[in-house]
């Protein structure tokens, strides 16, 4: 309870600071003055981004142990009652809500997890080659270019760390015995299932390259939902620009710092595009359609929230 509370304070901290900062009657103003032709393009992109994003965890259910899989609809539900929760929780709190869901319907918690950690994985990687394939053309930046880099190289490090676990079964031994070094009996059992279950994707290369594009779309529309924004309230910014900046917005937004990316895309739009000579005020009002569009595509996870429907159970 006292986490939740801190990150909603942190949450509410940041974006009354960012406000504060841009005018909030300028904010407003911009919102009010905003293009519904270009607002509609960029809620019409959410039902595309929802089904890639719905799509892609499907695809990773493949290295379920066989037999263990739900029916479509159950898992559907899941994944959609999971991006609702996400409107109230960090990122992270919302994944480990998808995992617990899946595994209550007769799927081993190590595997619901593992598949849940590699859709994280392949998304981050999806923003990484998004961002950093846009960045040479991103010219207006100019100094923020290097910042950039190096947030990029931490996300490459990462994913790179995340695939020898993966790939190489000498990475994945050391990883479990440097859980064995914690003296809790319960971590290491975790650990040891938990890499398993990874690693079966090794086997799955296929379904893996399929993730990795249809995440890749998924960072694209993102990036097109946000200069559709951008349009709406009268931005001059390159789309070169949006390529290399959104992409980092979305890792900062998933940072589980605050609720739902409150406070620190306000804080990430202001100070990545900043420095290109927009508006705040009106890069503001983006960074709050850009959330609130996130939202709209949580709404079925709402429905199915509150109305359960009956599902065929697999024999024991």
């Amino acid at each position: 309870m006292l986490r939740r509370f801190l990150r909603l304070a942190v949450a509410v901290g940041l974006t009354a600071y960012v406000l504060w900062t841009s005018d909030p009657r300028a904010v407003a103003a911009a919102l009010g003055a905003a293009k519904l032709d270009w607002l509609a393009a960029a809620i019409g992109l959410v039902p595309i981004d929802r089904t890639l994003m719905a799509a892609r965890w499907m695809e990773l259910l493949g290295a379920l142990t066989p037999g263990s899989r739900p029916p479509f609809l159950v898992v559907l539900r899941i994944f959609f009652v999971s991006s609702f929760v996400s409107n109230f929780v960090p990122s992270v709190a919302a994944d480990m809500y998808r995992a617990y869901a899946l595994a209550r319907k007769n799927v081993h918690l190590a595997e619901s997890t593992a598949s849940v950690l590699m859709d994280r994985v392949l998304g981050v990687l999806s923003v990484v080659l998004v961002a950093a394939a846009a960045l040479p053309f991103a010219h207006v930046m100019g100094e923020q270019q290097r910042g950039l880099a190096v947030v990029l190289g931490l996300g490459v490090a990462g994913c790179v760390v995340a695939a020898l676990v993966v790939f190489s079964e000498r990475v994945a031994s050391a990883a479990v015995r440097i859980s064995l070094t914690v003296p809790v009996r319960s971590i290491h059992r975790i650990a040891a299932a938990l890499t398993d279950a990874v690693r079966r994707y090794a086997n799955h290369h296929a379904e893996l390259a399929r993730v990795l594009v249809m995440s890749v779309l998924v960072q694209l529309i993102r990036v097109l939902q946000a200069w559709c924004l951008g349009h709406a309230l009268g931005l001059t910014v390159p789309l070169a620009a949006y390529l290399a900046l959104v992409p980092v917005v979305v890792l900062i937004i998933q940072i589980p710092i605050t609720v739902n990316g409150l406070g620190t895309a306000q804080l990430a739009f202001a100070y990545l595009f900043g420095p290109l000579g927009a508006p705040l005020p009106q890069v503001i009002a983006v960074s709050v359609l850009f959330l609130a569009l996130g939202i709209i595509g949580t709404l079925p996870g709402a429905a199915l929230y509150l109305v359960d429907f009956p599902t065929a159970r697999r024999p024991a």
